[in-house]
Order: structure tokens, then C-alpha cells, then sequence
């Protein structure tokens, strides 16, 4: 088994090499499981996957269900975590301080700090707030005895605030803060995308599947990104087949939905591969 040190230096490895990797978004240690039988290098939490398995709408868990839900993906594979904190779960900075030492305990060597407030009327912290906030992060996982890998995400387009001006100068101040990754999920325009990454010198993460997917990962690549996840995409992909079978059966009486469902002895080699790896 790949110690915590080994995972955190896997990870950072990834952002240091050339061209861009998929960064795929597992919602419980079975979808984790099944996507490292494919290859994939690393994995990243979904808050709204974490919420959706609970049943609950994104943003609604408190930090010690995130953190366990962490820890139990970190569990499921060998594979390096990066963890979605949300906005840190804390108003000032020494608690966002204690949920990236707490969310380093669960086995995670990365993860993510929003810019979001949570309040209706400010959506965002200021800047100068945000990037203190970043700063905190960075001083607590700085103490420890591996590269955690921080990202910093300008949430401005999510609220609403389709301004790549001011996405830019929130990624500059959170680089400036020390951040190892920048990511400001909602941008999808190439030219856009391309003079985000030309304005920082970090690796920046675009998210995939918010809306219509137009870009693949070689032309992501092209742009000069680095990191690309896809969010609750497949959670709600996943969950679009269960709604879909549960209409037949329930408006048809009908049970076609099975004749395309994977195999249960496919599923069953999936996690024995992971197993016996």
C-alpha cells in the first residue's frame, strides 16, 4: 500500500508533467472503486455527490460528514484524494485552518477552498478576505510532512458574475496567497478559458459537465490547463439512470431498464481488481 507521503507525491507529479489529466469525481467508494479499475490517476471528492448520496441537497452537509465521506473515498483506493471543502466549513481563518489539518488526517493529499460566503445578499468575500482565508489553508497544510496540494476556486461565475476580469484578479490574489492550483468552475468559453491560464502561473482545474461539454481534454490541453474535473456530472449521470427506471416501472409497470444495466459480474470484477491490486 501507497503511504500518504507517496500519494501527496504522485499527486503533485501529476501537475508538474506535460499536457492535462482527468481528474474524475467519485460520489461513494463504489464509484471510486469503479474508477480506478480504469486507470485514472486521481480522484476528487464532489460536495454535491456527498449530499446527493446522502440525500440532501450540496451544501447542507456538515464538516464531520464531508470529512468521513473523505475519508471512506481515500479508503476505497489507492489512488491520491483531492478533497472538496466547500468554503472551508468556517467563517474565520483558524477554522479554515483546522478543516484542511482535519481533512489531511482523513488520508486526502489535496484539497479546495471556495471564495463562496454562503450569504444571499454577498455571495462572495471580498478579496482581501478570500485570499486571507487561502492564506490560513496554505500555512495549516504547509505544516505538513508531504506536498498538500491546495486549490483555490473564484466562484464568481456560479453566482452569477460572468466577469473573466474579476475571476482573474480573485486567482492572482489566491496564487499570490499560495495556492498550488487555481479553478474557477463555470468558465467554458475557450478564449476564456485560455486567458485565464495566461494571466496566473499555476496549474488551473476546469470543471467539464456543468453545461454542454464542447471541449475534450486535447483540446483543454491545447489551452494550457492542466487539471480537469467533471464535478457532480457523474453522480447526476448516474442518478439520471436511476430516475429514468424508476418512471418506467412506476408509469409503465415495466422493467426494460435492465436489459442495458451492466452486468453484476462486471461490477464484481471491477472491485476485485481494485482488491487484489
Amino acid at each position: 500500500m501507497k503511504t500518504q507521503a507517496d500519494k501527496a507525491h504522485a499527486f503533485r507529479a501529476l501537475h508538474e508533467r506535460a499536457g492535462a489529466f482527468i481528474i474524475p469525481n467519485p460520489w461513494d467508494a463504489g464509484s471510486a472503486r469503479i474508477l480506478a479499475s480504469f486507470g485514472f490517476e486521481a480522484l476528487a471528492t464532489t460536495s454535491a455527490g456527498a449530499a446527493f448520496s446522502a440525500g440532501r441537497r450540496d451544501g447542507t452537509i456538515c464538516r464531520e460528514t464531508m470529512l468521513a465521506h473523505i475519508a471512506a473515498i481515500v479508503e476505497a483506493t489507492d489512488l491520491p484524494v483531492s478533497a472538496d471543502l466547500e468554503s472551508s466549513y468556517a467563517d474565520d481563518e483558524d477554522g479554515v485552518s483546522e478543516t484542511f489539518r482535519l481533512a489531511a488526517e482523513t488520508g486526502a493529499v489535496g484539497a479546495s477552498i471556495e471564495d463562496a460566503s454562503g450569504n444571499r445578499e454577498r455571495p462572495l468575500f471580498d478579496i482581501a478576505r478570500a485570499a486571507a482565508r487561502v492564506r490560513a489553508a496554505v500555512d495549516a497544510v504547509r505544516a505538513l510532512p508531504f506536498p498538500f496540494t491546495l486549490t483555490a476556486r473564484a466562484e464568481n461565475f456560479l453566482v452569477g458574475e460572468r466577469n473573466v476580469a474579476r475571476t482573474i484578479a480573485r486567482l492572482q490574489a489566491y496564487q499570490e496567497a499560495g495556492a498550488d492550483v487555481l479553478y474557477a468552475p463555470g468558465l467554458s468559453e475557450p478564449g476564456d478559458i485560455a486567458t485565464v491560464v495566461r494571466s496566473v502561473d499555476r496549474p488551473v482545474n476546469v470543471v467539464m459537465g456543468l453545461a454542454e461539454s464542447r471541449l475534450d481534454l486535447a483540446a483543454l490541453s491545447e489551452l494550457g490547463v492542466k487539471r480537469v474535473s467533471v464535478g457532480s456530472a457523474l453522480v447526476r449521470a448516474a442518478f439520471s439512470a436511476l430516475i429514468d427506471a424508476s418512471e418506467e416501472m412506476r408509469e409503465h409497470g415495466s422493467f426494460a431498464f435492465a436489459n442495458d444495466a451492466v452486468s453484476f459480474e462486471k461490477i464484481g470484477s471491477m472491485f476485485d481488481s481494485i482488491r487484489s491490486s
